[in-house]
């Protein structure tokens, strides 16, 4: 699944193409996503794209009519390509721009959604109630550690909770606690408050590189630009089971929370 990185390279690969431009059209040729895709949608002809933005994994597009809400959920991209291009297979949205070229939504599981809002974006009942994002000021260890004191949930399970901190998923929570050198399935609240300020610290370095990097592209994620990202050349255990990087013994692979879960036993304590 696209992970925070892979949104936050999907938004900074659009920006240029979408800002300022005027929608000439959008053709649904699948409406039926994770949920169906609203008529406001079908109506946005002619509208102003004012601001691209992201909050968590979902993409907020801000026009003079309203705003889109994109979320790429398992398997969708979305692309920028001269309008005249054949429609690709699976390619389920398009947005044609006063430019000439036009933006597409590629989901082959179809588990993604494209939503519509003529209020705040952040009112919405999808991300009203999220928690903050990882790379503010206001995720940091004292807010972690009241979220995990008391708890007995696993810490990997709860830094992927995005009603206590957004987006971060399966491969960055594996790569940040490899980095801090907690194991996955220790109890949030046995955690000391050192040992969670350097795992917050992890996490904000490893977001920070992946979407350096472009994000991580697994299976179906590129760029919008058609490109890979790279961070998966610097993953350490994320995939792995061979030798630690850090002790040579083997990389463990594990069931937690239904996510595949990879560390080291040894040094992840």
């Amino acid at each position: 699944m696209p992970e925070l990185p892979e949104v936050e390279t999907t938004l900074r690969g659009l920006r240029p193409h979408l800002q300022d431009r005027r929608i000439d059209a959008i053709h649904v040729r699948e409406p039926r996503l994770r949920w169906p895709v609203p008529e406001q949608v079908r109506s946005m002809r002619g509208a102003r794209i004012q601001s691209l933005d992201r909050r968590a994994k979902y993409l907020l597009i801000g026009t003079d009519r309203g705003h889109l809400i994109w979320h790429l959920g398992m398997s969708g991209s979305l692309r920028v390509q001269p309008a005249a291009a054949p429609a690709a297979l699976h390619e389920h949205i398009q947005v044609d721009l006063d430019d000439g070229a036009s933006l597409r939504y590629r989901d082959p599981r179809r588990f993604g959604s494209l939503l519509f809002t003529d209020d705040e974006p952040q009112r919405h009942p999808l991300i009203a109630k999220l928690g903050p994002e990882p790379l503010a000021d206001a995720f940091n260890a004292e807010y972690l550690r009241r979220h995990c004191r008391g708890r007995s949930s696993a810490i990997k399970t709860l830094i992927m909770n995005s009603h206590i901190v957004v987006g971060i998923g399966n491969i960055y929570a594996c790569e940040a606690l490899f980095l801090s050198r907690i194991n996955p399935k220790t109890a949030g609240g046995r955690i000391s408050p050192q040992r969670l300020e350097r795992l917050v610290a992890a996490i904000k370095s490893v977001l920070t590189q992946a979407i350096a990097e472009g994000g991580t592209t697994l299976q179906d994620f590129t760029r919008a630009d058609g490109k890979p990202g790279y961070f998966r050349q610097h993953l350490q255990v994320y995939g792995h089971e061979g030798p630690c990087p850090a002790c040579g013994r083997p990389i463990r692979r594990i069931t937690l929370g239904q996510r595949s879960t990879f560390y080291c036993s040894h040094c992840q304590r």
